[in-house]
């Protein structure tokens, strides 16, 4: 019995015993097929690596023109800086007299300090980049007086308490009654005046410059003229009236723009025969640019006060002029 079921365990095993094919001959039309097949996986790898190669390089290119054109734009601005300040400094330098001042333009002249009176306190300014600009206290130190121009520079110590108008804008409290008054008086008239721009902070008047010089450069002016040119409608940190809290800009709601033809908006013409009475003046008048630095303006208002305006009303002076006739 044991003999048998080995026996028929031995056929059983045999029936499952997997009977193994020789091996078919590998044809040449097989081996030049499967190495066409490897041949074309090779090649799309190297196309898919050099593919990888060549967006790294591009990025890696894109990234250093965009670091080397925010460096560039860095340096140019910072010698369009020099550039200006030693312009100005050459013109305060320079310059002679207020009614002499040259033809050739806004930045070649600028006003005789009479330095032998002691009526006038002036000290070069601190900080880099200041050289050539004065701080000037005009008519013993009067606050509503002091001269800021392109070629003086607002006092180091200088402070100001501002009043918050309606509008969100601010001025110099001392000048804000005589302010509203003129505002009240003029929307009585039926007009409708509205301040767009009074105090600035220094980092205000910073990122007006700098996006001045922005747009001037895309404009294609050329870059040694971009800062001068800049500084005739924006004026330099430092040195803008907005800074006093005295200043203001001024427009017609029918035509809020601050553009040339703002003067003949009947908000304009009101202001320019009346707001002498309060004591503000249009600070930058067409026929003035030599003396004051900055191009005309027919939005600009200074607080003076009552008395010089009058002055300045009646005699055709800018502030410049005024000081030079009364304060030397």
């Amino acid at each position: 019995m044991l003999q048998k079921g080995a026996a028929g365990e031995k056929r059983n095993h045999r029936d499952h015993e997997v009977k193994v094919m020789p091996d078919r001959k590998e044809t040449t039309s097989d081996f030049e097929e499967r190495e066409a097949v490897r041949r074309r996986l090779r090649k799309k790898r190297r196309k898919e690596v050099l593919y990888l190669r060549l967006t790294v390089l591009a990025f890696l290119a894109i990234l250093l023109l965009l670091m080397g054109v925010e460096k560039f734009m860095n340096i140019k601005q910072h010698r369009a800086e020099e550039e200006f300040w030693e312009e100005t400094k050459d013109a305060a330098v320079n310059t002679e007299n207020v009614a002499e001042a040259d033809e050739g333009g806004l930045f070649s002249a600028g006003l005789k300090i009479d330095e032998g009176t002691g009526k006038e306190d002036t000290a070069t300014a601190g900080g880099s980049g200041d050289e050539g600009i004065t701080h000037i206290r005009s008519c013993s130190e009067k606050w509503n007086l002091i001269l800021v121009n392109p070629w003086n520079a607002i006092p180091e110590d200088y402070q100001v308490e501002l009043e918050e108008l309606s509008n969100g804008q601010a001025v110099d409290a001392r000048c804000y009654p005589m302010l509203q008054q003129m505002m009240d008086d003029c929307r009585g008239e039926g007009l409708n005046p509205v301040i767009c721009s009074s105090w600035r902070s220094r980092e205000k008047q910073e990122a007006l410059i700098a996006d001045k010089e922005y747009r001037l450069i895309r404009a294609g002016y050329p870059e040694e003229d971009v800062a001068v040119e800049a500084a005739k409608t924006v004026a330099v940190p430092g040195t803008s009236e907005h800074e006093l809290g005295l200043a203001l800009d001024i427009v017609d709601s029918s035509y809020p723009e601050l553009e040339t033809e703002q003067e003949n908006t009947p908000v304009q013409k009101w202001l320019m025969k009346n707001s002498w009475k309060y004591g503000f003046v249009l600070r930058y008048p067409s026929d003035k640019s030599a003396l004051t630095g900055i191009i005309y303006e027919p939005w600009h208002y200074r607080y003076v006060g009552k008395e010089a305006a009058k002055i300045m009303y009646e005699e055709d002076l800018c502030l410049e002029e005024y000081l030079e006739k009364y304060c030397s």
